[in-house]
């Protein structure tokens, strides 16, 4: 499997799943989730697949400055609808970092590990906000990656590959183009409080 390299330079985002202790996935419930691992996920690189990411690991970092954040014991609250825009693919991706799910997650066991009904949306707050269950702290994040400019070339490209005009090496030339900028936010941004921005509710 042949991917960008800059995908493994990713900081990771270590988690504790006490499901997955109970259940005997992972000793001592430790994991680690990549951005490779989102990626398989999702089945692509894109900026929206890296903000929400971005997201994922600075809102777990700031509910849980001491350690690994717990997976299972945070909600997450989106302000729009689920199918508008790129909420759908964002939602994925939290989902699969966090555990939190709207109705189609994890019932528990005995009233224990309940992963459904952590996500909602159509919620009045300013963007996405991650709230640890336990001591009901809340973050509110704001992701925006305008700054981080598009080349010309892509869009042009994008236009001919959708058109079914592109050759071979325009379209290499374009897979180029967009992971460069999935790269510019993801390593060379990634604490950039321009495309990032975190407060505590």
């Amino acid at each position: 499997m042949h991917y960008p390299d800059f995908f493994n330079q990713v900081s990771t985002i270590k988690l504790r799943d006490p499901l997955s202790e109970i259940l005997g996935t992972f000793e001592q419930g430790e994991l680690e989730i990549s951005y490779l691992d989102v990626v398989k996920g999702t089945g692509h690189s894109c900026p929206t697949v890296a903000g929400a990411y971005l997201l994922s690991y600075h809102a777990l970092k700031a509910l849980y400055p001491q350690g690994p954040a717990v997976r299972g014991n945070i909600s997450v609250d989106i302000a729009q609808d689920l199918e508008d825009g790129s909420t759908g693919v964002i939602s994925n991706v939290i989902s699969y970092i966090t555990g939190a799910t709207d109705k189609n997650g994890f019932k528990g066991l005995n009233g224990n590990f309940i992963r459904h009904s952590l996500m909602h949306f159509n919620q009045d707050i300013p963007a996405i906000r991650f709230t640890r269950l336990d001591t009901q702290t809340s973050i509110d994040l704001l992701y925006d990656p305008s700054s981080i400019t598009v080349d010309p070339k892509q869009m042009q490209i994008m236009k001919k590959i959708l058109a079914g005009n592109a050759g071979i090496e325009e379209k290499k030339l374009f897979a180029s183009l967009w992971q460069e900028r999935v790269k510019k936010i993801l390593i060379d941004n990634f604490d950039n409080d321009k495309i990032l921005k975190i407060k505590k509710v």
